[in-house]
């Protein structure tokens, strides 16, 4: 008899979904928050689902998280004090703490079971959220940042813009983090794909420039994420260069690069026609 196959899919649009087959599930819950899954699929290890959509995988958590991190990382000399809105799986304060001169790599997650199941399924990805370094609130980021100040560097590693995310795409949050940051501060969205959100993008670019003189797009190639072509945006108040440490000192990494560094803000044609 033919074993039955079990498959996670996510709906990524209206007529658009990703299916991924698994080989077990290890974590089903409702959260006060949203719906957690984790999974071990076939393709790309253990995944991590919320409420439907792809977080993370263990195959290509690494491009996400190095390239939502060490861009604007690179763009200062020496940044100390730094800050994850969401991003509850950890692998954000992971590449920050490689940073020698981060003093502070502060986690803000509203849904405590998400980092508790990163802790136990994901030990590879979650593995800094224990290091001295690293300090880790289970509240609101909205209401956190409204509070915060001196931060050189504020990351808004979202889930997608619906539920309890849905205010951190407003512009009213990115004027909150313009107050929160220090004068040469720098701010970076997942702002999520050029071929489905097209509304969204502007949405996001236009609400920045309500908070930021300067603000641009850069790309990186995410299979598990809807298209796989996935951008961030980044947001300053000063003009912003890769830093000389950016090619002088070295990090492990399996994605970002120097050259990485400035290549990703080279957008195509079409992606320039969606920022105008």
């Amino acid at each position: 008899m033919k074993k039955r196959q079990t498959w996670f899919t996510e709906y990524q649009t209206d007529s658009l979904s990703l299916g991924l087959r698994v080989d077990s599930i290890l974590r089903a819950e409702k959260t006060p928050f949203q719906d957690l899954l984790v999974a071990e699929t076939e393709t790309y290890g253990r995944l991590l689902a919320l409420d439907g959509a792809v977080q993370t995988t263990d195959r290509d958590e690494f491009v996400y998280h190095e390239m939502i991190t060490h861009v604007p990382l690179f763009m200062l000399e020496a940044p100390k004090k730094v800050a994850v809105i969401g991003g509850g799986d950890g692998g954000a304060i992971r590449e920050i703490l490689k940073h020698p001169t981060v003093e502070e790599a502060h986690l803000v997650e509203i849904d405590e079971k998400v980092v508790d199941a990163a802790r136990v399924f994901f030990p590879a990805i979650s593995v800094a959220l224990s290091e001295p370094k690293a300090h880790v609130h289970y509240t609101d980021g909205i209401e956190w940042v409204r509070e915060a100040r001196d931060f050189d560097v504020i990351i808004v590693d979202s889930t997608d813009p619906v539920g309890p995310a849905e205010g951190l795409f407003q512009a009213e949050f990115y004027q909150s983090i313009a107050r929160a940051l220090t004068p040469g501060g720098i701010m970076v969205a997942q702002s999520e794909s050029p071929f489905l959100h097209e509304a969204l993008i502007r949405q996001m670019h236009h609400g920045m420039k309500t908070a930021f003189s300067d603000v641009r797009m850069y790309l990186a190639a995410i299979p598990t994420y809807p298209s796989g072509l996935w951008s961030f945006l980044m947001a300053s108040n000063q003009s912003v260069a890769p830093a000389s440490r950016c090619r002088s000192q070295k990090i492990d990494t399996r994605y970002w690069t120097p050259d990485i560094q400035t290549a990703a803000f080279v957008l195509p044609k079409f992606v320039e026609d969606i920022l105008g």
